[in-house]
């Protein structure tokens, strides 16, 4: 997830034109391409309309697509769904609660699809909205435009890992692997074609959003991925990519704990190692090698921040309270 809060996104930009097809490798937001036969990849619009990316996998009667986006994602995923199948979309699979991957429920389950999560989604929701749902009101009109008190929770929940949908030519497995980017974290995988869906436990570039984390955790649930075989990995956000991408995103946890533990053990303070001008956080001295650079952002200092407070704390970031 983006650095900053996704959900207090500055008010909301002009719909961008309907998502267009490229060769592999040319992918750019908005933009939709073919993975491997029946699976397609679109490139959400991070910096702009602040989008997750979405995967679209054909089964024989049927679509599923991976996260639900904010409304207006939703809709342009939408349109990038028609112009790949005719086949209804009948699961929208959310990956986690955060608003630019759960906001746009109610924009698919009223066009007849059923919304699925593993239920830690359900009951993160319950622990952060309506509060979060009614401040991005504020600051989104695609949101504010649902006219709803709080978002929609998925319609259906999985407890048992993996939950697994199945038909004469596919078969999406839904995994949880524990608690990394939020408590809910779920994977997509389909073992015929190698493919794994990874939501923001795994993303491409610096887009790691910990404050609902548990940092220290987040490299276990990497690894229990890395154990699927693997050749083609869709994040969350940035592009796609293969088994680089797990690998970059555990190194980068495991860097930034290790980093900022032997800052605790030195004595530091958090103010020792992060610059603040007012409420924001604008730098930090921790300094992470250069293998990891591909995470390593603007963002940085927060996600000093968070790690701090884990480890100083001595409990996962996300349980801790904050305003």
């Amino acid at each position: 997830m983006m650095m900053r809060r996704i959900w207090i996104l500055g008010t909301f930009a002009v719909l961008a034109a309907l998502a267009f097809f490229t060769a592999a490798g040319d992918a750019q937001p908005g933009t939709v391409k073919q993975i491997v036969p029946g699976v397609w990849f679109r490139e959400g619009e991070i910096d702009t309309l602040g989008h997750c990316n979405n995967i679209i996998i054909e089964m024989k009667d049927y679509l599923i697509v991976v996260d639900a986006n904010f409304p207006s994602g939703a809709r342009l995923t939408m349109e990038a769904a028609k112009k790949v199948s005719d086949k209804p979309v009948k699961y929208v699979f959310d990956t986690h609660h955060h608003g630019d991957h759960a906001y746009g429920n109610a924009v698919w389950t009223q066009a007849g699809s059923t919304t699925l999560a593993y239920k830690g989604v359900a009951e993160e929701m319950k622990r952060y909205e309506p509060k979060r749902w009614q401040a991005t009101m504020k600051e989104r009109k695609d949101v504010a435009d649902l006219h709803a008190a709080s978002v929609e929770p998925p319609k259906q929940t999985f407890d048992k890992s993996p939950f697994i949908l199945k038909d004469d030519t596919r078969e999406a497995r839904f995994y949880f692997f524990g608690w990394a980017h939020t408590r809910g974290d779920g994977f997509v995988y389909l073992p015929k074609e190698k493919v794994l869906c990874s939501g923001d436990a795994a993303v491409n570039g610096a887009y790691n959003y910990t404050a609902d984390a548990n940092v220290g955790n987040w490299p276990k649930v990497v690894a229990a991925a890395q154990k699927l075989d693997v050749e083609h990995v869709l994040p969350g956000h940035g592009g796609p990519g293969g088994k680089e991408i797990l690998e970059g995103q555990a190194r980068f946890m495991i860097e930034l704990h290790k980093a900022v533990e032997s800052a605790v053990k030195q004595g530091k303070k958090l103010d020792d190692i992060v610059t603040k001008q007012g409420d924001k956080l604008v730098s930090t001295s921790i300094r992470l090698p250069d293998n990891v650079k591909n995470w390593v952002g603007n963002g940085l200092p927060d996600q000093v921040r968070d790690t701090y407070e884990e480890i100083s704390q001595h409990k996962p970031h996300g349980d801790i309270p904050h305003p």
